[in-house]
């Protein structure tokens, strides 16, 4: 189970560090509203489990961004909206980052800054000059290099979200989306992800969809 108060702590860091100049108010509200969307009942994988477990991977590659508190902040606002069936989360999840940030004492630029990278997370193709980009990328991602026990149950959990989709249906969209990563030149994009992770997702990707397909 997350901490929530570790959560929160999280939180209040990166939003500190992202303020202009003479801070701003409460970060526990802000914290607060979006730790409730991140434990909405539709919620199966994209919980607060997922969430710590990006903010987790944005730590490892941290050296690779050029400013990880801006990171970090997408991390907490690219599923904050999210309703399966829907298809515009990542434009509903930026949306409401630009407007909680500036509310919450974050300047413009960097304001924008999250919310691009918020809508990144809709293709996770960032360019070979987007530092940040890749490091929320990588860190989204992380969990295709999961261990077997682990990649296993986080299917799974994803088909609990898609409950609603008949079970044809969802294999024969689940493998769509399985060929379209494993057609990627990379899946990950930072040195580290590279290194780390590339061989062993491409593998869970490609047993799943030998599993789809059998």
């Amino acid at each position: 189970m997350a901490d929530l108060d570790a959560l929160r702590l999280r939180f209040t860091r990166a939003l500190e560090a992202a303020r202009a100049p003479g801070g701003g108010p409460d970060p526990t509200p802000y914290a607060d509203n979006l730790l409730a969307r991140w434990q909405e009942p539709q919620r199966r994988y994209h919980t607060v489990t997922h969430l710590t477990a990006v903010l987790d991977h944005i730590d490892v590659l941290e050296k690779y961004a050029a400013d990880p508190d801006v990171v970090r902040l997408a991390a907490w606002f690219h599923d904050a909206v999210y309703l399966p069936e829907r298809s515009e989360n990542e434009e509903r999840s930026a949306r409401l980052a630009e407007r909680a940030l500036p509310e919450a004492g974050v300047p413009e630029a960097k304001t924008a800054e999250v919310a691009r990278l918020v809508r990144l997370t809709l293709t996770h193709d960032p360019s070979a000059d987007d530092p940040d980009g890749q490091v929320l990328c990588d860190a989204d991602l992380a969990i295709l290099a999961a261990p077997p026990s682990a990649y296993a149950a986080y299917t799974a959990e994803v088909r609990e979200e898609y409950h609603f989709v008949p079970n044809d249906a969802f294999r024969e969209g689940r493998a769509a989306v399985l060929r379209q990563l494993l057609a990627l030149p990379r899946l990950f994009h930072t040195p580290y992800g590279r290194e780390h992770w590339e061989a062993t997702a491409r593998y869970n990707l490609t047993s799943e969809l030998e599993m789809l397909s059998a």
